[in-house]
């Protein structure tokens, strides 16, 4: 199949992560603990991708597809998770401008990387210039988008006595790790065979996490409040975004990190600019400016040279 025709549903993938990135901030707003709003998210992950894979149980792996499965492929979910406890513990101390910027620009370049030099597996492309002049031009675009919301977040503490910017570096971790997991996905898909299976397996360790954090560290707890102004939409915000994670279990290894990871970056932050803009999904307004749109300008012009070279 031609790679291209598998771009549309990685842009779906984007928009849909988006809308579980603010679903999930209302949930967190509702539940108050970050661990047990985390739980809520992944747990109907777990339920759906079980029951699916209990629904269509086949294929089922072999010895011979689990015997080449690299010992890190079960650990996907748990990378892309990293960047998930990041946004938990240092978006309120660095800002989310910045903490989202250095994240999808460590991921952009992360990726292009894996396909050039051929890392976990990846089919190696050689050094490329046009694609990595995109990820410049990415990188750039996230950068005017991330220092708007900087800007209009106004988080002026500094971090609380501790300078933010030493938390860059486990931040920008943070970020690699996340492209990284999609690729470990990818591997784990091919040596379990079922797609239904590899996704239960890659989001247990996940719950697992957030579960164990969450008794060790119960409070605080929501009050009956806070539980009542929980909408019906809210616990899907996981569901919402693991159609991401889905989609890098079946697609990464047809179209290459860098692409699919660009792709599913691009409509993740673009549709976070209209959510921002029209005030969507109980988002604050704040309106698309020249920084903004240019910004989102820069990042269609860098995936376009990432997936055409």
């Amino acid at each position: 199949m031609n790679a291209a025709l598998l771009y549309p549903f990685i842009l779906v993938a984007g928009v849909l992560q988006a809308l579980g990135n603010s679903m999930n901030a209302q949930l967190r707003g509702r539940l108050v603990n970050p661990w047990l709003a985390a739980s809520v998210s992944f747990l109907p992950i777990v339920f759906v991708f079980a029951t699916l894979f209990l629904v269509m149980p086949t294929p089922l792996p072999t010895l011979e597809t689990l015997g080449k499965m690299p010992w890190y492929a079960p650990l996907g979910g748990v990378a892309g998770a990293v960047a998930v406890f990041g946004g938990l513990a240092f978006i309120d101390k660095v800002g989310a401008g910045p903490f989202n910027g250095l994240t999808l620009t460590a991921n952009i370049l992360a990726s292009l990387a894996m396909d050039s030099f051929g890392l976990f597996g990846l089919q190696g492309g050689g050094f490329k210039l046009m694609p990595w002049l995109g990820g410049l031009l990415m990188a750039i675009g996230v950068f005017f988008i991330a220092r708007t919301t900087a800007d209009k977040g106004g988080d002026k503490d500094g971090g609380h006595g501790l300078n933010p910017k030493l938390l860059y570096p486990f931040i920008v971790v943070a970020g690699i790790l996340q492209a990284v997991g999609v690729v470990w996905n990818s591997q784990l898909r091919g040596a379990l065979v079922n797609p239904w299976l590899a996704a239960t397996v890659s989001f247990l360790p996940v719950v697992f996490v957030f579960v164990l954090v969450f008794l060790v560290r119960p409070t605080p707890l929501p009050t009956r409040e806070d539980v009542s102004g929980v909408r019906w939409w809210m616990p899907l915000a996981g569901i919402t975004g693991a159609v991401a994670v889905f989609g890098g279990l079946l697609f990464v290894d047809k179209v290459g990190a860098g692409a699919f990871n660009g792709l599913l970056i691009t409509a993740n932050l673009l549709t976070s600019v209209a959510l921002d803009h029209f005030g969507w999904v109980g988002m604050k307004q704040v309106k698309a400016g020249p920084a903004r749109l240019g910004g989102a300008a820069l990042m269609v012009a860098g995936i376009v040279l990432i997936s055409v070279f």
